[in-house]
């Protein structure tokens, strides 16, 4: 019970921040984070191109990507598994590179810089492998990477957790909040991915890795 508990709010999260970003198309922009933007940063073509190819793209993955978890879909749909992996991928990478590039604008100095571009990073490096790993067949690495991968993804969920009791802890200050939430919003993420590969996955002398599944069948 507690683990379909579980399960239903995290795909509620990821549902409700994936479409968050059509808030920007039905209100005023200037809302929010881009309020602490300024107005030469608001009219850079450049910039604009990279936030909103970040903030569409990012809430498509974090749209798809929860999916791919499911057991039921990859033993009963392999096929709509990989096109949904396909699409993940895709829009992971588009929305990386975004958010590295916007990184180097984030509000709050060299520290939030820091923490967003090395964020995406992850998110693009962790995404790359696990593609590259499944055209090759490494079925376990692919698995492993990909719960990296969305553990990175998924930054966009904790970060809007951790801003607002952020803000309320510094008495409505932004910018130390935003500091700080720059890297509480993923490390802790990736974190708890390295605990459920660690508890997903058995290491067997020779570096040998099994899934649970595999060593139950063997």
């Amino acid at each position: 019970m507690i683990k379909k508990i579980g399960w239903v709010f995290f795909a509620a999260f990821a549902i409700i921040i994936g479409l968050y970003p059509i808030i920007y198309f039905v209100i005023d922009r200037t809302f929010g984070l881009l309020s602490s933007k300024s107005d030469a940063l608001l009219q850079d073509n450049l910039w604009n191109i990279g936030f909103y190819a970040h903030i569409i793209f990012g809430g498509l993955a974090l749209l798809v990507g929860w999916i791919q978890f499911s057991k039921k879909l990859r033993l009963k749909n392999s096929t709509l598994h990989r096109n949904i992996g396909k699409l993940y991928c895709t829009a992971v990478l588009i929305s990386s590179i975004a958010g590295i590039y916007i990184g180097f604008y984030a509000t709050g100095g060299t520290v939030s810089e820091l923490g967003f571009i090395l964020l995406g990073l992850i998110w693009f490096t962790t995404t790359l492998g696990a593609f590259l790993a499944i055209k090759k067949g490494n079925i376990i690495k692919h698995q492993k990477l990909m719960i990296y991968s969305y553990a990175a993804c998924f930054a966009a969920v904790t970060l809007r957790i951790w801003l607002p009791i952020l803000i309320t802890i510094y008495e409505g200050e932004f910018v130390p909040a935003y500091r700080i939430v720059a890297w509480l919003c993923w490390v802790p993420n990736i974190i708890v991915a390295y605990f459920i590969t660690r508890k997903t996955f058995c290491y067997l002398p020779g570096n040998k890795v099994l899934s649970k599944l595999e060593t139950k069948i063997k």
